[in-house]
């Protein structure tokens, strides 16, 4: 078979650098399938085989093309016969070759290169260790907890970030509108309570948002439901606050973890919506814990007036809030990634869309959303990914005055 243009050369270098690429590219290839695998409603327990069958094929994959070929893979299909082996063979080793030379780089840079949304006016971060404020190690007793004492390990350093977005359809009425966004808490003994208990005084300290919006993974074990009314209790708003559950806490007693939020003042929306009038205008928040909790949010009877605000654990159903004509989402579940390397960025984001929308705010009209990285994860590791907590102040017009973020 005629070795195509580009190939590299029969010499060390080449072959090296193609297996290296082949290694990449699968992968990159093994890292999109688990990403989707993780965006669906599976049980924990398949998903943990599927996580374990990627795994051993990122090491399998590589061992098997060095013990078939060595290092020059075209080399040891050109010599092997032809049949659906050798198809096979080639036609994967292309795919690896396409993925680890083009489409990752490229992604890679499109991410480099792209541009704040124009919706977000304005973006202040204080970093706080808050292991070095307590004066020790919150590491707690998870089954985790040994993780916590990784090098580099950021999990202890909370970002307090105040964000302003400018938003066409809000009312003058609500210009400074503020919302303070918290996901993802993972109340599983790691971190340990004074590690949450420090950050939501902290948020207290941070001033009285008009709301508060909780978008699910509140808790990740059988017992750690009871944090939630002594803990997510210490926070406060001025009009209202909701929250919706996530994938994690489909395996924990959902029902008895909704009654101990509304213990905690906070409403429960599920897979429904809530109208109220605010400062004289029409608010309707609207709650989508789907995929995982079904059936999804029905809007037929919702009026078509007002903001709308949606609260949906994954920003997987930013197409739904976009055809629904949702001003403004708010999400958790990526995570950020947890672990991000230099340059690339995230890895494994469990999204369908891959790492699109592992953290941030992207502006998709007619919705705006708004990812948080969370506060904490089934497993207490983050590399170069800080927890975050989120004050968002909102803006009717980009002329909104006094931008400056405020002191925590």
């Amino acid at each position: 078979m005629t070795r195509p243009i580009g190939m590299p050369e029969a010499s060390l270098i080449g072959p090296l650098a193609g297996f290296v690429a082949f290694w990449l590219g699968h992968v990159a290839i093994l890292t999109f399938s688990l990403n989707r695998w993780y965006a669906r409603p599976y049980s924990r327990l398949l998903l943990r085989w599927v996580r374990r069958g990627h795994a051993f094929l990122v090491v399998a994959g590589p061992a098997a093309a060095w013990w078939f070929g060595g290092l020059d893979l075209w080399a040891a299909l050109e010599a092997t016969p032809n049949g659906a082996a050798y198809v096979l063979g080639a036609m994967y080793l292309i795919v690896c070759w396409l993925a680890g030379l083009m489409i990752l780089p490229g992604l890679t840079i499109g991410r480099l290169v792209q541009r704040p949304p124009s919706a977000l006016l304005s973006n202040h971060t204080r970093t706080i260790d808050v292991s070095a404020e307590l004066g020790f190690a919150p590491s707690g007793s998870g089954a985790y907890r040994w993780l916590t004492r990784l090098p580099g390990n950021d999990v202890f350093r909370v970002d307090f970030c105040e964000r302003t977005l400018r938003l066409p359809r809000l009312p003058a009425a609500w210009d400074g509108l503020t919302i303070l966004h918290v996901s993802d808490l993972h109340f599983a003994g790691t971190p340990d309570r004074h590690f949450f208990g420090y950050v939501f005084d902290r948020c207290r300290d941070w001033g009285e948002p008009d709301l508060l919006a909780i978008t699910g993974d509140i808790v990740d074990s059988d017992q750690h439901d009871r944090w939630i009314v002594p803990l997510v209790g210490r926070l406060r708003w001025r009009v209202g606050a909701w929250a919706i559950l996530g994938n994690h806490d489909r395996e924990h007693d959902p029902q008895r973890i909704r009654r101990r939020l509304h213990r905690a003042g906070i409403s429960v929306l599920g897979n429904r919506w809530e109208r109220r009038l605010l400062r004289g205008e029409p608010l309707t928040v609207i709650g989508h814990e789907g995929p995982w909790f079904t059936p999804g949010p029905r809007l037929d009877d919702c009026p078509a007036d007002g903001f709308r605000l949606c609260l949906s654990h994954t920003p997987d159903n930013l197409p739904w809030a976009r055809r629904h004509g949702i001003d403004l989402m708010l999400a958790g579940h990526n995570h950020g990634g947890q672990i991000r390397l230099p340059v690339i960025g995230a890895i494994f984001v469990p999204s369908r869309y891959g790492r699109r929308y592992d953290c941030g705010t992207f502006d998709e009209p007619p919705t705006l959303l708004h990812v948080s990285r969370g506060l904490s994860g089934q497993q207490p590791v983050r590399f170069r990914c800080r927890p975050e907590v989120t004050w968002l102040v909102l803006r009717a017009t980009r002329q909104a005055g006094n931008l400056e973020g405020r002191s925590v």
